[in-house]
C-alpha cells in the first residue's frame, strides 16, 4: 500500500462562475416557438426546466420495421430521451421520380411511434449525408447530374428543394410548435459553405419542415451561419479512417482528456483529404451563443477492411464521462442502435471514390444495442451515466465546468488526474475519468481534493484514497436530497426514487474503491457504517447496503450498490414511479407501464422496495424456455483457397475483396441448424459465430445476406432478420488473412494473426443463442 502520509499534492479547482448573463437566441425563444423546448446561451429548457438531453442515433432505413418498437424502447430503457437519424435519399429514392417511403422506409411511421414511446426526435435530412452511404447519401441520378453539388447552384437547389418537399410532405402535422421533432440537422460536414446552409434552412421551411432547434455539425473549424443553425459536435476515440498503421492520433487521444475545447479535426477528414495524422488549427472559441452539445460522442465505430477498432465499454463510457464533466449540455451519441444496409452496394466504398471499403451489408458499428438486438458492454456504463442525468441533470445543465489548477501537459501526459468540476460554487460534482485505451494508465494512488467553492474550500475525501485505471465517476459535493445534505462521497450518484413519502439516495460505488461519505455535523447515519470522524463514513460495498441518513426532521434513504451490481441497475419511468430494478438481461416498460424483457434462461429481475430497504422478486410471466445455447454443427464444404496479400488499393488504403474472390477463395461451412428450432422460440434467436480470418459472408439458400470484417469480436445475427427459416441452407464463408495484408486490427486480435502458422482462418464455434420474452406478471 502506497505510504499516505507522505501523499501527493491536492488535486485543486476554483470554482469559475459562468463568464456571461443568461441570453436567449432567437432561435426557439423568438422563432420556432416550442411548447417544450427552449434554448438559452447556457443550457436547454424542456418544460421550463433546464435538462441535459440524451441523443441516440438509430436509422430506420437500416432496421427491419418490425424491430423499431424494440430498438426504441430499449434505447428509451438506457436512458436515451432523443432519436437522432438520418433520412438517407439515397434509401428512399435510387430511381428518379420513384420515391418510396413504405415499409423500413416509412419515416412518418417511426417519428409517430417515437412520439407513442415517449420521445423526442431530430431528424438529420441532408441532402448530404454521409452515414458511411454510398454518395454521402445522394441516389446515383443525382450524383451524376450536372450541377455543382452541395452548392447554390440553382439546378442542385431545385433537386434538393424537390427533396425536401418529398420529406416534408410525409411528415405534415408532425412538425412544428407541439411536435416532437424537436430538431433538423442541415446537411453534415460542410465546412466553408454558409450561405449553402442559410438557403437549405429556407428551402426546408418552404416544405413544411420545422423545430425548435436547427442544427450543423461543427467540427474541422466549419464556418456556420450561428444566427441559423446551432453548432453540433463529437468524439470518437477511434476511427476507421486513420492509415492501418497509424499509431493512436492525438484528435481520437484528446477525447480522452477533460477539456473546454469541442472541435475535433479529425472528423470527416477522410472526406477533406487523405488522413494520416493530425495537423489541424487549434479550434476556433465558441460563439458563445449556444451552449457546447453533442451528436456524434462514440457510441462504438464502424469498421473498414483497411482498418477495423473495437472499441470496449469503458472506452465509450469515457469519452462520454469527459464530455458531461467539461461541460456538454447535450449527450449525442453515434450510433447508439447499429443496423443493416438495406440493399447491396449501398455502402461507401472505393468503387464510388471514397478512400475506405465499408462492408457491404453490415454496420452494427459496435454500437451499444447492436444490429441483432443485442447489449454490447458499453450500454450499462452509459445508462448509469444517463440515469445520472435523468436525475440530476436539471442541477447539472446550470453549472459551467472548471478544469483543475493543475491540467495534463498533453495528451501524453500518463501521470496527471484527469478529473473537471461542475458546480454552481455551493454544490457540484467532481468527474474523475482515469482511463484510456491502447496506452493502459496506471493506478494514481493517494488522490485527495480541494474544491474553491463561494462558502470557503472543501477538501476530500478524509483520507487519501487510490484510484485504479479504468476508474469512471461524478463524486457528489454538497449534493441536498430529502432534506439532507451530503458534504461529499466517493460513489457516484445513480438516481434518486421517491416512494411514499420517503426518499432514497443510491449510489454506486466504484471497482476497487472503498465508497466513504460525509455529512454535516448533527446529522445521524444509521446502518453498516464505521465512522472516521469529522462526520465521514467508510462503508463495505460487498453487496447492497442500506443506510439512514437524519438531521431534524428531515431523513434521507441511502442505498449503496457494489460496483458489479451496478451494472445490472436499470432506472425505469414505470406505472409505479421511478424504479430501480436489478436484471442481467435487457428490459424496458410495455405500453401498459410494467417492465418487460428477454433473457437467456430464466429471468432473474428484482426491484428495489422503499418500503422494505432491500430488493425483491418481480414475478414475471413467460413462454416456454428454450435452451439458452446450443452448439450448432457445421460441415467444411469448400476449402480456402491461396490468398494473395492484397486485392489492390486506393490511395494507399487496401482494397476489399469483391464477392467473386470471396466465392472462389474463402472457405465454406455448412451450418445444420436444428429443424424449426429458431422458429419454434418465441423471442429473438442469433447465430453467435466466433471465428477468425479476413472477411466472412453468410449465404442463405444460395443468396448472400450478411458479411463482417473480422477485428476478434464475435459476430451475432438474428436468424429471423438474416431470412433463416426452418429447412434453410445456411452456409458460412470465412476468407483467410493473409500475415501481409496491410490491415490494422485491435490488439488482441492482432496477437492472434501474429502467432497463427501462416495465414489465419478459424471457425472456433457457432452456436444458436435463444432468447426468453417475459412481462410482468400482472394482477
Amino acid at each position: 500500500m502506497p505510504d499516505h502520509a507522505t501523499a501527493r499534492q491536492l488535486l485543486t479547482a476554483v470554482h469559475t462562475p459562468g463568464t456571461s448573463e443568461l441570453r436567449l437566441p432567437a432561435m426557439s425563444n423568438t422563432e420556432d416557438v416550442h411548447s417544450r423546448w427552449r434554448i438559452t446561451n447556457r443550457y436547454l429548457e424542456c418544460d421550463g426546466r433546464p435538462v441535459v438531453p440524451v441523443s441516440g442515433e438509430i436509422h430506420f432505413s437500416r432496421l427491419p420495421r418490425n424491430r423499431w418498437e424494440d430498438r426504441l424502447r430499449l434505447m428509451k430503457a438506457g436512458g436515451i430521451t432523443v432519436v437522432a437519424c438520418y433520412v438517407f435519399w439515397i434509401h428512399h429514392e435510387p430511381v428518379e421520380g420513384e420515391a418510396r417511403f413504405d415499409g423500413n422506409l416509412d419515416v412518418a411511421a417511426f417519428v409517430r411511434l417515437c412520439a407513442s414511446l415517449g420521445l423526442d426526435v431530430v431528424l438529420r435530412i441532408g441532402p448530404w449525408a454521409h452515414g458511411e452511404v454510398r454518395n454521402g447519401g445522394f441516389p446515383d441520378w443525382v450524383q451524376a447530374a450536372a450541377v455543382e453539388h452541395r452548392t447554390n447552384d440553382p439546378a442542385y437547389l431545385a433537386l434538393v428543394e424537390r427533396w425536401f418537399h418529398l420529406v416534408g410532405g410525409q411528415l405534415t402535422g408532425l412538425t412544428g410548435p407541439a411536435g416532437n421533432v424537436i430538431g433538423i440537422q442541415l446537411e453534415n460536414e460542410l465546412y466553408d459553405q454558409p450561405r449553402h446552409i442559410i438557403e437549405l434552412k429556407k428551402l426546408a421551411r418552404s416544405a413544411g419542415l420545422g423545430a425548435p432547434l436547427w442544427t450543423a455539425t461543427a467540427w474541422g473549424g466549419a464556418d456556420l451561419p450561428l444566427d441559423e443553425v446551432m453548432p453540433v459536435f463529437g468524439g470518437y476515440g477511434d476511427g476507421f479512417w486513420v492509415d492501418a498503421d497509424a499509431p493512436w492520433d492525438p484528435t481520437f487521444r484528446a477525447h480522452y482528456f477533460f477539456s473546454h475545447q469541442w472541435d475535433d479535426p479529425g472528423i470527416g477528414a477522410d472526406l477533406r483529404g487523405h488522413f494520416t495524422g493530425s495537423s489541424a488549427e487549434p479550434p476556433r472559441p465558441s460563439s458563445g451563443l449556444y451552449p457546447p452539445a453533442t451528436c456524434e460522442l462514440t457510441g462504438g465505430m464502424a469498421t473498414a477492411y483497411q482498418r477495423r477498432p473495437w472499441p470496449s465499454g469503458r472506452d465509450v463510457a469515457a469519452v462520454a464521462n469527459n464530455k458531461i464533466g467539461s461541460g456538454s449540455a447535450w449527450q449525442g451519441y453515434y450510433m447508439f442502435t447499429g443496423g443493416t444496409n438495406p440493399a447491396p452496394g449501398l455502402q461507401e466504398s472505393q468503387a464510388t471514390g471514397y478512400p475506405n471499403d465499408l462492408p457491404v451489408f453490415d454496420y452494427d458499428f459496435h454500437a451499444p444495442i447492436g444490429a441483432s438486438g443485442r447489449l454490447a458492454p458499453g450500454f450499462a456504463l452509459l445508462r448509469r451515466q444517463h440515469a445520472f442525468l435523468a436525475a440530476f441533470g436539471g442541477q447539472v445543465a446550470t453549472m459551467p465546468s472548471t478544469l483543475p489548477d493543475a491540467i495534463p501537459r498533453g495528451v501524453g501526459d500518463a501521470a496527471t488526474l484527469r478529473w473537471a468540476l461542475r458546480s454552481d460554487g455551493e454544490s457540484g460534482f467532481a468527474f474523475i475519468t482515469w482511463h484510456q485505451p491502447h496506452m493502459p494508465l496506471r493506478e494514481y494512488t493517494a488522490a485527495q481534493f480541494r474544491l474553491g467553492l463561494d462558502a470557503g474550500a472543501m477538501t476530500f475525501p478524509a483520507s487519501p484514497v487510490d484510484i485504479p485505471p479504468g476508474t469512471i465517476a461524478a463524486w457528489p459535493v454538497n449534493l441536498e436530497a430529502g432534506g439532507v445534505r451530503m458534504l461529499w462521497a466517493t460513489a457516484t450518484p445513480l438516481t434518486i426514487l421517491e416512494a411514499g413519502g420517503n426518499v432514497t439516495l443510491v449510489l454506486a460505488a466504484e471497482p476497487g474503491i472503498e465508497p466513504a461519505l460525509c455529512f454535516p455535523e448533527g446529522t445521524v447515519l444509521e446502518g453498516p457504517a464505521t465512522a472516521r470522524g469529522g462526520g465521514a463514513y467508510r462503508v463495505s460495498a460487498s453487496a447492497p447496503v442500506t443506510l439512514r441518513a437524519a438531521l431534524g426532521g428531515c431523513v434521507l434513504g441511502i442505498l449503496l450498490l457494489p460496483a458489479a451490481l451496478a451494472d445490472e441497475s436499470w432506472v425505469l419511468d414505470t406505472a409505479r414511479g421511478r424504479e430501480l430494478v436489478l436484471s442481467p438481461g435487457p428490459l424496458w416498460v410495455d405500453a401498459e407501464g410494467g417492465l418487460a424483457g428477454r433473457s437467456l434462461g430464466m429471468p432473474c429481475v428484482r426491484r428495489y422496495c422503499p418500503a422494505l430497504a432491500g430488493f425483491e422478486d418481480v414475478a414475471v410471466d413467460t413462454d416456454t424456455v428454450h435452451p439458452a445455447r446450443r452448439s450448432i454443427p457445421v460441415q467444411l464444404v469448400r476449402s480456402a483457397q491461396p490468398v494473395p496479400a492484397s486485392f489492390g488499393s486506393l490511395a494507399g488504403r487496401a482494397a476489399a475483396p469483391d464477392g467473386k474472390a470471396i466465392g472462389r477463395l474463402a472457405a465454406a461451412y455448412r451450418l445444420n441448424l436444428p429443424t424449426a428450432a429458431h422458429a419454434s422460440a418465441s423471442g429473438p434467436t442469433e447465430l453467435e459465430i466466433a471465428w477468425a480470418g479476413d472477411v466472412a459472408r453468410l449465404r442463405v439458400d444460395g443468396r448472400v445476406v450478411a458479411d463482417r470484417f473480422w477485428d476478434g469480436s464475435p459476430w451475432i445475427l438474428e436468424t429471423s432478420d438474416a431470412g433463416v427459416q426452418a429447412g434453410s441452407d445456411v452456409v458460412l464463408e470465412i476468407l483467410p488473412l493473409p500475415k501481409a495484408a496491410n490491415v490494422g486490427v485491435p490488439a488482441a486480435a492482432q496477437l492472434r494473426r501474429d502467432t497463427a502458422d501462416g495465414d489465419l482462418l478459424a471457425l472456433d464455434s457457432v452456436q444458436l443463442v435463444s432468447w426468453t420474452p417475459w412481462r410482468e406478471a400482472r394482477g
